[in-house]
C-alpha cells in the first residue's frame, strides 16, 4: 500500500506484540491518531505460542517479589507497574470478555485455556479506539527529520509520526516476527543495545550420549543445581536444601551459581524443563568465564544415609532380582541402562552381588547425576532474549527515549527480562500501555488536556 504523504499520525507504533498492541490501543483510547505497523500477517503471533498455547498473563505475586522476578532490572518497573499493574490488566481483559483463573505459582490464565481469546480482545481494543492497522508492513529505517517529525520508511511506502514507539520485540522465536529489528532501528537512533543474550532456553550437554539414551525422560520433584568448575571436581555435598536464583530471597556461596527444585526433561542434546529453564540465563553467564556443571539430585527428600538403608533394604528382600529391576522403584525405565552403566554395573547383576562400592556408586549417582554444560541453545530458540535497549536511555516514568523527544520503548525491545510465570507479558503489557500514554500526551491533543502524567 502507497501512504498518504498528507497523513501525519500523532502516534505510531512498530510492532504488533502484546506491548505494541496495548501501547498502539492505549494511544488511541486517549484520542490519538495512531498507526500500528506490523510486518506479518497478522499481530500478537508470539501471544498465541506463549504459555503453551494458553497463554500466561500474569502472576498473582505480590509487586516486591514480583520485582524481583526482573532482577537488577526490576525497580525500572516500578513507575509502570504503580500505574498499570496486575489488577488494572485483568480489568481490562475482563471488560473485553476474557474471564482468567489463578493456578498453581500464582500463574494466571484466561477460563479459556485459549490464547487466541487474548489476541481477539487487543484487536477489539484496536477497533474500539480507531488504531489503524496495517500488517505485512516492515519498517525499514526510522528517521527524525528537521522538522521534528519522524519519517517512517517500509517496503510498502514512507510514513510520518509526530512520536514513535518501538515495540518490536527481542530476537527469539524468529517465526512469530522476533528477529531482532527494532535493535537495528534503535542503535541507529543512538541507543546503546546491551548485549543479547538467550534467557529461558534448554542447555546443551558435553554427555550427549547419555542424554540421548534418556532422551524425553520427564522428572518431577528433583534438584538441578548449576555450579562453577568442571563435573567430576565438585563435591556434591555442596548441593543446597533450598531454591538459589532471580527471585529468591538468598544469595548462593560460590561455587554454587544457581539451584532449583521442580520438573525437568532430558533431550537429544541436553537438558531442559521448567528449572533448567530457570537457571539457563545465570548459566549462560557463567560460562563466559569458565566451566560449568549441573548436578542433579534425583532423591532430594532423602539423605545419603536413608537411600543406603533404603538400597540394602531392597537388596536383602530381593537378593535374587537383578539390579536393572530394583532401580525401576527408584528411576524411569528409560534412565536406568544408562545410569546402571554410569555405576559401573553389570545390568544383570543380581542385588545380592553387589558390593559395597557399587552400592556407594549408586547412592552417589542417586543424590549428583553429574553434566558438563556446553552452552544453551542459541538465541532464536530461547523463549524470551536478554539485552536491549539500554534502560539508562529510558525514562521509567513514560518509556520516553532520553535521547530523541517523541521516541518511546516498550516490551522486550528494552533490556528487561524475567522469569517464567506471567512476569513477561505483564512487563510487556504495562511497559506498553505507559508508552501509548506518553506517546500520545507527547503532542497533547485536545482530549488529553489535564490527563497527561509525567510530561516534561
Amino acid at each position: 500500500m502507497t501512504q498518504d504523504k498528507k497523513t501525519i499520525f500523532d502516534v505510531l507504533v512498530i510492532g504488533g506484540g502484546a506491548a505494541g498492541l496495548m501501547a498502539a490501543g492505549r494511544a488511541g483510547e486517549l484520542g490519538a491518531k495512531v498507526l500500528l505497523l506490523e510486518k506479518m500477517d497478522s499481530c500478537g503471533k508470539k501471544i498465541l505460542v506463549s504459555g503453551k498455547t494458553r497463554c500466561n498473563l500474569t502472576n498473582a505475586a505480590g509487586l516486591k517479589e514480583f520485582l524481583t522476578m526482573y532482577g537488577v532490572n526490576g525497580s525500572f518497573l516500578h513507575n509502570a507497574f504503580h500505574s498499570f499493574f496486575r489488577p488494572e490488566l485483568l480489568n481490562f481483559f475482563e471488560r473485553y470478555g476474557v474471564a482468567t483463573k489463578e493456578e498453581r505459582g500464582g500463574r494466571i490464565f484466561p477460563v479459556s485455556d485459549d490464547a487466541r481469546d487474548v489476541v481477539k480482545a487487543l484487536g477489539n481494543y484496536l477497533k474500539n479506539c480507531h488504531v489503524r492497522l496495517e500488517l505485512n508492513t516492515k519498517v525499514i529505517a526510522v528517521e527524525k527529520t528537521k522538522g521534528a517529525l519522524f519519517a517512517i520508511r517500509t517496503e510498502q511506502g514512507n510514513y510520518q509520526a509526530h512520536a514513535v514507539i518501538l515495540a518490536t520485540g527481542g530476537a527469539t522465536w524468529p517465526e512469530t516476527g522476533s528477529t531482532g529489528d527494532g535493535y537495528k532501528i534503535g542503535s541507529a537512533l543512538g541507543h546503546k543495545i546491551v548485549a543479547l543474550k538467550p534467557a529461558l532456553v534448554p542447555l546443551i550437554v558435553e554427555e550427549t550420549d547419555i542424554v540421548r539414551a534418556m532422551q524425553d525422560v520427564s522428572l518431577r520433584n528433583v534438584r538441578a543445581t548449576a555450579f562453577r568448575g568442571k563435573a567430576r571436581e565438585i563435591d556434591a555435598t555442596l548441593i543446597p536444601g533450598i531454591n538459589y536464583g532471580r527471585g529468591e530471597k538468598k544469595i548462593p556461596r560460590p561455587p554454587v551459581i544457581e539451584s532449583r527444585f521442580g520438573e525437568m526433561l532430558f533431550t537429544h542434546f541436553g537438558l531442559a524443563g521448567p528449572i533448567i529453564l530457570l537457571m539457563s540465563l545465570a548459566v549462560g553467564e557463567a560460562l563466559g568465564s569458565g566451566p560449568v556443571a549441573i548436578l542433579i539430585d534425583l532423591k532430594p527428600a532423602l539423605s545419603r544415609a536413608q537411600l543406603r538403608l533404603r538400597l540394602q533394604k531392597d537388596f536383602d528382600a530381593s537378593g535374587k532380582k537383578n539390579i536393572a529391576d530394583i532401580l525401576k522403584d527408584y528411576l524411569p525405565g528409560k534412565m536406568i541402562t544408562s545410569f546402571v552403566a554410569l555405576a559401573g554395573i553389570d545390568p544383570e547383576k543380581q542385588a545380592h552381588q553387589i558390593n559395597a562400592r557399587e552400592k556407594e556408586n549408586i547412592v552417589e549417582l542417586l543424590k549428583a547425576l553429574r553434566f558438563n554444560i556446553k552452552s544453551p541453545l542459541p538465541l532464536p530458540r530461547a523463549i524470551v532474549t536478554a539485552g536491549g535497549v539500554s534502560l539508562k536511555e529510558i525514562d521509567p516514568r513514560t518509556m520516553a527515549s532520553r535521547l530523541i523527544p517523541g521516541l518511546y520503548f516498550c516490551g522486550e525491545i528494552m533490556d528487561i527480562d524475567a522469569d517464567t510465570g506471567g512476569y513477561n507479558l505483564q512487563a510487556a503489557f504495562s511497559t506498553g500501555y505507559i508508552a501509548g500514554e506518553s506517546a500520545a500526551c507527547y503532542k497533547a491533543v485536545p482530549l488529553l488536556k489535564g490527563k497527561c502524567r509525567n510530561q516534561s
